[in-house]
């Protein structure tokens, strides 16, 4: 039996139902895809992940990779090679190759949600298939020379890396120190180390791309005189696309990682014993730039990731609490002749699997509005409206730090603190999958910049560098909603309330940061509490759309045949949700404004 089970009665209630988006299927660029086929393709990815790829997630977790330190190469095991394999065959991939090259344009919402799936039955295939994404940015980017490169990428089904990291170089990316020397035929050989190379070699392709970050002679110091190279692991013909001679760019070490143990998580050698020849991307000197194209994306699948796995750990908890009899009716406990029951009677895994449920629906409604302004964006680019692009730019860029470390951070305290606890001891043996969810969702308050670097990116770039336009409006549409009385009336008034609190929140951090400008020691208070603003801003968002949800659910139930249930759910869900966290923003705005920084003059021998 598969580990996983889709929610696609959810998915679809936020594609449609909240979201909206058949208002966009069927115009614009995405003329070719109405809701029927939009629908069939979610049922049929729903079948494919319970299915196919959801059957090697535990033997590839077990087997891992093998390395083979000769020749730098690594093998998977046979079974997830034949999941992935099912995946390609299925033209999936042409979900995010360009259209130029035979991609299928569809709106990023739906994408996503069909991201969701595969992420959670068996996320390493994702992770691997990532090359066509990849293919998209040299597309987009690159010469007409690289374009053909990117076709034959498409065309092979070749895979991609992006690398970045290095030994004394992590979130700090400007201290990079790999170089890159310019060749009299217009090529470049790239020497330096890159450390946590995610899908850095793998059995499933033939030749893979990799994107790396290195300084060009005369380069500057910082991540401003970075440049970006398209390096492969095979040297091949440029229109047929032959393999031809090694490249110098192999794999030296394969990391013995906690989760994740079927993607390979590589250290990479460049041009050590024979150059590494690679092709700089565009013909310009806009490294980091052009790597922000593969992070956005990249901190899009991390947060879908997260959360797809908080609602497999939430089917499985649920589950398990219907069919695990332990214990007496607490009403009548202390009758020991009283019949046993399900664990779902006891009120506290019935209050455990509500947090489950909220998190993991509100949050998955927080991943499809974000995609769903990613389709306004492509709408608005190609109606040539450049305000509302302007707008949906900001906002997106808000968002992507929220579904990113917010979606992560709390998917896996979740998975571990609620779903893995509501199966007692059993949770923690390998007979059932949520000690893999758990040790596998960790690392995505890791990937692509910790939870501390997506608070500062949201509080510093996205807030105070965009003069809060982007949260203003936002919290404007909020607001009114808040506002608006009618059903509900309650949570939208504790709505009201918490985002009151959130504004008072940011006041206070904009005004140290101000500070700062003349007493650096400021600054220190922003930093203690930027995670903190963080995680406020995602309860709020997720509260709304589960308050929205409750609205839609409460207009449908008077009809709701069989789905009464349901819709009962989405109510309680909004209003659990509301009574047990948004309350918490109040007492982080009251930490907010205690906070003296003296935790910064503390000596270090003291910790």
């Amino acid at each position: 039996m598969s580990h996983y089970t889709a929610n696609l009665r959810d998915i679809e209630f936020c594609l449609f139902d909240l979201l909206g988006r058949e208002k966009v299927l069927g115009t614009s660029v995405y003329a070719d895809i109405d809701r029927d086929t939009a629908s069939g393709m979610l049922e049929e990815m729903k079948r494919l992940c319970e299915n196919d790829l959801a059957a090697s997630f535990i033997e590839g977790d077990r087997m891992g990779t093998v390395f083979n330190k000769a020749t730098g190469d690594v093998t998977v095991p046979a079974s997830f090679k034949k999941s992935y394999e099912s995946y390609v065959n299925g033209e999936w991939w042409r979900l995010d190759a360009p259209v130029e090259l035979g991609g299928m344009k569809i709106p990023a919402s739906i994408r996503w949600a069909i991201a969701e799936m595969v992420l959670g039955s068996n996320p390493a295939i994702h992770i691997y298939a990532s090359g066509y994404a990849f293919a998209q940015v040299a597309y987009v980017l690159g010469t007409a020379e690289q374009k053909q490169m990117a076709k034959l990428m498409v065309d092979k089904h070749w895979g991609a890396t992006m690398q970045l990291t290095e030994p004394d170089a992590g979130s700090d990316v400007g201290a990079g120190r790999s170089k890159a020397v310019q060749q009299a035929d217009g090529t470049w050989h790239v020497t330096g180390t890159k450390r946590f190379i995610t899908s850095g070699d793998a059995d499933l392709y033939e030749n893979i791309m990799h994107f790396v970050l290195a300084r060009r002679e005369g380069g500057g110091p910082g991540t401003k005189g970075l440049s970006l190279f398209l390096i492969p692991k095979f040297m091949f013909d440029k229109e047929t696309g032959v393999l031809g001679k090694r490249n110098g760019v192999y794999v030296t070490n394969v990391e013995h990682k906690m989760g994740l143990n079927v993607s390979s998580t590589c250290e990479m050698n460049l041009g050590e014993h024979e150059p590494a020849v690679g092709y700089l991307l565009g013909e310009v000197h806009e490294g980091i730039a052009q790597m922000f194209k593969v992070i956005e994306f990249a901190r899009m699948m991390v947060g879908t990731k997260a959360i797809a796995t908080l609602s497999a750990g939430y089917q499985q908890a649920l589950s398990y609490s219907k069919v695990r009899v332990q214990g007496g009716d607490m009403k009548v406990m202390n009758d020991k002749a009283s019949p046993r029951v399900t664990i779902i009677h006891h009120p506290d895994v019935r209050r455990s699997l509500m947090v489950q449920k909220s998190y993991s629906e509100g949050m998955r409604a927080l991943v499809l509005y974000t995609a769903s302004i990613q389709d306004e964006i492509e709408l608005a680019e190609a109606a040539g409206d450049a305000d509302r692009l302007a707008d949906m730019i900001a906002r997106n860029d808000l968002m992507l730090p929220v579904v990113k470390g917010y979606g992560s951070e709390k998917s896996w305290t979740l998975l571990g603190t609620e779903s893995l606890q509501t199966f007692g001891g059993s949770g923690f043996t390998q007979d059932w999958p949520l000690e893999q969810y758990v040790r596998d969702a960790k690392i995505d308050t890791l990937y692509e910049g910790t939870t501390a670097i997506q608070g500062l990116d949201f509080f510093f770039r996205k807030i105070v560098k965009d003069g809060g336009r982007a949260i203003g409006l936002l919290g404007k549409e909020i607001q009114k909603f808040a506002e608006s009385g009618g059903s509900h009336s309650e949570e939208k008034a504790a709505l009201f309330t918490a985002l009151g609190n959130l504004n008072g929140i940011i006041a206070v951090l904009i005004a140290h940061a101000v500070e700062s400008q003349e007493d650096p020691e400021k600054i220190y208070l922003v930093g203690l509490n930027t995670s903190r603003c963080l995680m406020a801003v995602g309860d709020i968002i997720t509260a709304w759309l589960l308050i929205r949800q409750a609205d839609i659910a409460l207009e449908k139930l008077p009809n709701a045949g069989k789905d009464t249930d349901f819709y009962s759910g989405k109510i309680a869900s909004a209003k659990f949700f509301v009574t047990n966290f948004l309350p918490h923003i109040a007492a982080d705005r009251v930490i907010v404004e205690a906070t003296n920084g003296s935790i910064m003059n503390i000596p270090e021998s003291a910790f």
